[in-house]
């Protein structure tokens, strides 16, 4: 059955007729997220995660890519921004952050990087605005065996982890991606990022969800699951821990400014 086939029969009803650039599949996502326990169990996940590793101290934190603002539910104070006009604070670009040197203690990102055609543009932003000590904290696809056989087949976005260049054409905010890139500059070409970027280390990569995302039909597709079979999901994914560098479709990564 062709990937294209399955993708249409499970789009979310919410935004099945909306383009995915359109900044009303962003504002709708927040209800998608609320009405798939499943999902849902996953965000908390991932946004108490980040909100544990957000250095304390001077400066603000920001999220790049905000969406519908479900970060700012767990990190008190948060700054949110968008490429268009949406609930978020601030309208702005990543690759050109509207903040003084210095100001921000923490950037805080789902799903974003993999996003951003001049990846190199944003580093040199977030090295510009960080404070030192503050951190980059993401969530991204990820490289694996097991990933590159359904990002490949089942996803969406393109996915190009054989690319030469970090770069890549700039279309619509969302469709405009290659979901390898954290993988090539933080993993793959690391030598050319510590080269590049020598007031940035990279200070932790997790890999993490094999299964439960998939399962969870993200925020495009219906849950293939009903939400409590999610603390089972989750205890098998704690046993294959050893296995996540085979099976690990995302990762937490952590980036500090030296």
């Amino acid at each position: 059955m062709p990937a294209g086939f399955v993708r249409r029969l499970l789009a979310h009803p919410l935004t099945a007729s909306l383009p995915i650039d359109d900044p009303a599949t962003t504002e709708l996502r927040k209800q998608v997220i609320a009405s798939k326990p499943f999902l849902k169990a996953i965000y908390d996940e991932w946004y108490a995660m980040l909100e544990r590793n957000v250095p304390t101290g001077e400066g603000r934190a920001v999220e790049f890519g905000s969406g519908a603002g479900y970060a700012s539910m767990f990190i008190p104070g948060l700054i949110t921004t968008e490429l268009f006009p949406s609930g978020a604070q601030v309208v702005c670009d990543a690759q050109a952050m509207p903040f003084a040197d210095g100001a921000l203690r923490a950037i805080v990102m789902t799903n974003v990087l993999h996003h951003m055609p001049r990846v190199r543009l944003f580093f040199a932003e977030a090295t510009r605005c960080l404070r030192p000590g503050g951190k980059i904290l993401m969530i991204e696809p990820w490289v694996t065996s097991w990933s590159r056989f359904i990002y490949k087949n089942f996803h969406h976005e393109p996915f190009d982890p054989d690319a030469s260049a970090w770069e890549f054409a700039g279309c619509g905010p969302l469709s405009g991606a290659n979901g390898a890139l954290p993988w090539m500059v933080i993993s793959r070409d690391q030598k050319r990022f510590q080269q590049e970027f020598p007031s940035l280390r990279i200070d932790n990569v997790k890999l993490l969800l094999p299964f439960r995302y998939l399962v969870s039909g993200g925020v495009a597709m219906r849950s293939l699951m009903p939400g409590f079979t999610h603390p089972a999901w989750a205890r098998l994914e704690r046993l294959l821990e050893p296995q996540m560098p085979r099976l690990g479709m995302f990762a937490f990564i952590a980036v500090q400014r030296r």
